[in-house]
């Protein structure tokens, strides 16, 4: 049975915000210190609902579905990690957000990565999860045998939507229980996300930042050749990624915190939020201003 924090009345604001260019989905509740929560695939800011649930007593916590995701402009480029991260940045503005923590998780992982690298005066704290940073060194066993076969699959222009268009369910199914380890997600949420992922343009937009991979690395190598990582960072593994993205990280970042959750799939805050909002609560707290030691004199 998947870990569930009863969810029933939570209700988050649902807004449209224009930035760069496209029209973005955006969940928004609490006040606070601002929190940005970045989703991968197959997902939807809704893949956060446990976390905003938690977090949003002290926290203005801010999900948007990502430019092409859930109910998202269907733009038709921009799926780099760089735009993605630009794309951040602007919804940020747009908000009236000077800085905000950043969580990214699976393909939000590279444009929060690169948002924390780049404009650190936008990135208070940095969690990143169940991902990896384009070819930087430290991920070769997770690699030995080649990456996941879905990613060769989805590069290919026009070819996976063209299979999958009719049988979405099914698929997004097999990555909803392989993200759980078999338990799968709750029903309300599974059909939430099949119907994002239902259609030939939705499958086109979720598929387009598969084939932007390699310029994603590029950019990612680019942005690490001049400069490290100076915001406060914690990388959460689980399965089947585990420890690749912490190794990535360890040589470029100057604060790095490291964890893996055990017996935990890929969909870390939807298989084991508890967990994950353990780790969250104390390191997202550190830069509260009651959680400093009080100066002396």
């Amino acid at each position: 049975m998947v870990t569930s924090l009863h969810l029933e009345f939570l209700m988050p604001e649902l807004r449209s915000v224009s930035v760069n260019g496209v029209e973005l989905n955006v969940a928004v509740d609490g006040s606070g210190p601002a929190v940005l929560l970045l989703h991968g695939f197959p997902h939807t800011w809704e893949v956060w609902t446990e976390v905003m649930a938690d977090l949003s007593d002290r926290y203005r916590v801010i999900a948007p579905d990502l430019r092409g995701f859930g109910a998202s402009g269907r733009a038709e480029t921009g799926y780099d990690a760089q735009s993605l991260a630009d794309d951040a940045a602007a919804l940020l503005t747009a908000l009236g957000v000077s800085s905000a923590a950043v969580v990214g998780i699976d393909a939000g992982t590279p444009p929060a990565f690169l948002l924390a690298l780049r404009r650190p005066d936008r990135v208070r704290r940095l969690v990143v999860m169940e991902s990896l940073l384009g070819r930087l060194p430290g991920a070769e066993d997770f690699l030995a045998d080649g990456p996941p076969w879905w990613f060769g699959f989805h590069a290919v222009p026009g070819l996976a939507e063209t299979v999958l268009e009719g049988r979405e369910a099914h698929y997004v199914d097999w990555f909803l229980r392989a993200g759980t380890l078999g338990d799968g997600v709750r029903p309300p949420l599974r059909d939430a996300f099949v119907r994002a992922y239902t259609g030939r343009q939705a499958l086109r937009c979720a598929f387009s930042s598969y084939r932007a991979l390699p310029q994603s690395a590029l950019q990612i190598e680019r942005a690490v050749a001049a400069a490290r990582l100076t915001v406060p960072t914690m990388a959460v593994g689980a399965h089947p990624v585990g420890a690749a993205l912490e190794r990535q990280l360890r040589p470029i970042a100057d604060d790095l915190t490291g964890h893996l959750i055990e017996d935990c799939g890929h969909i870390i805050p939807l298989h084991r939020p508890r967990a994950l909002l353990a780790l969250l609560r104390p390191f997202l707290a550190a830069d509260r201003p009651e959680a400093r030691p009080a100066a002396d004199g």
